[in-house]
């Protein structure tokens, strides 16, 4: 199919606050030889897009498109021989109208860390979801059932991964592990309630109200604390017999950080998500001795690095969907305008938590 010169796309021309969000009309993406093309129907809504947008992690340049997540069906494939010719890429059978998801990679560089003045390596995206057609690179791109919608599919990518490389990678959930989640009835948290459930975990979750909390049970919470009316440490160490809980999965960054020393047993994990509340301040190194704790703050990229990688979690995901075996929760669909984006970071980011499960938007049809 002939290509269009230009698409509609979410973008920012700086970064700021949410009013810097604009629907415009650019050009269509340079497309490279080791590229899909997509004609995008759906699109996710993440937390690291406000990241983005704050300036948190640093855009190459403006314009800058919105979003590292998507799905919808591909217009045209690679022409570069190598990856024709590459057998993870072969065995996926992609094709000319096939349905598929992208998530958006992280180029990693040194840049200055605004909020505590310290070098840091941080992401830079290539790659901006909430346009109508983009230009990805193959490895980041994952073959979608026939049987699984795109609406479904831009739903599960992004936080699905994450979910599945966490539990395997940055602490493998084992039966009879107990696990606490924070904000347990967001999107991610119920597919880490979903998946600890899954394998024999107890799962300990906090949510701000008994509505959230009833939902998170749904998904396979077994303890559910409303951190707006109860202590957290108190009732994880009443849940745990005082030994506290084997792995900690914190989204929530600034607010929670200090207390999950507490919560965390001896040779404990504490997995760092995302900074729902802000970055986490510099801490001294000492704050690991106490119960020889392990921390990490891992980025799903790094662990689908690589094409094999990014096929063995991306297959897996998708059978778990197709399955019915990880259930995936829409909160809202918003519309493909600015300010329907801009409401949907608003409720992403609404203090004490309005959402539930997953934010999407509406490319196309």
């Amino acid at each position: 199919m002939s290509l269009p010169a230009t698409i509609e796309a979410i973008t920012i021309p700086h970064t700021g606050d949410i009013d810097v969000i604009q629907k415009t009309t650019i050009p269509f993406p340079e497309v490279k030889p080791g590229d899909f093309v997509i004609k995008v129907e759906y699109a996710g809504v993440n937390f690291i897009d406000t990241y983005y947008r704050k300036g948190l992690y640093p855009y190459k340049q403006f314009p800058a498109v919105l979003g590292k997540e998507t799905a919808g069906i591909i217009v045209a494939l690679p022409t570069d021989e190598a990856v024709l010719n590459n057998e993870t890429f072969k065995k996926q059978g992609f094709a000319v109208g096939g349905k598929v998801a992208a998530v958006g990679l992280f180029l990693i560089t040194k840049n200055k860390h605004e909020a505590n003045d310290v070098t840091a390596s941080l992401p830079q995206d290539f790659l901006g979801s909430h346009a109508t057609y983009i230009s990805v690179p193959w490895t980041c791109v994952y073959r979608v059932p026939d049987s699984v919608s795109t609406k479904i599919a831009a739903a599960a990518a992004l936080q699905g991964l994450t979910a599945l490389t966490f539990f395997e990678e940055a602490y493998k959930v084992q039966k009879g592990d107990t696990i606490l989640v924070h904000t347990v009835a967001g999107g991610l948290g119920l597919l880490f309630a979903q998946l600890g459930h899954r394998v024999g975990a107890t799962v300990i979750g906090t949510t701000s109200t008994a509505e959230k909390a009833e939902l998170a049970k749904q998904n396979g919470a077994d303890h559910v604390i409303l951190y707006t009316k109860e202590d957290t440490v108190q009732r994880v160490l009443e849940i745990t017999n005082g030994k506290g809980v084997d792995a900690i999965f914190d989204g929530v960054g600034k607010d929670t950080f200090d207390n999950n020393f507490k919560m965390i047993k001896r040779k404990g994990t504490i997995v760092s998500v995302g900074n729902a509340s802000g970055a986490v301040e510099p801490f001294s190194l000492f704050r690991l001795v106490e119960k020889n704790v392990k921390l990490l703050r891992p980025t799903m990229n790094n662990y689908v690095a690589t094409p094999e990688e990014a096929s063995y979690y991306g297959n897996q995901l998708f059978d778990l969907v197709e399955k019915g075996e990880l259930k995936i929760k829409i909160f809202k669909e918003y519309k493909f305008t600015a300010e329907d984006v801009k409401q949907a970071q608003r409720d992403l980011t609404e203090a004490g938590g309005k959402t539930t499960g997953k934010l999407i938007i509406k490319i196309s049809d």
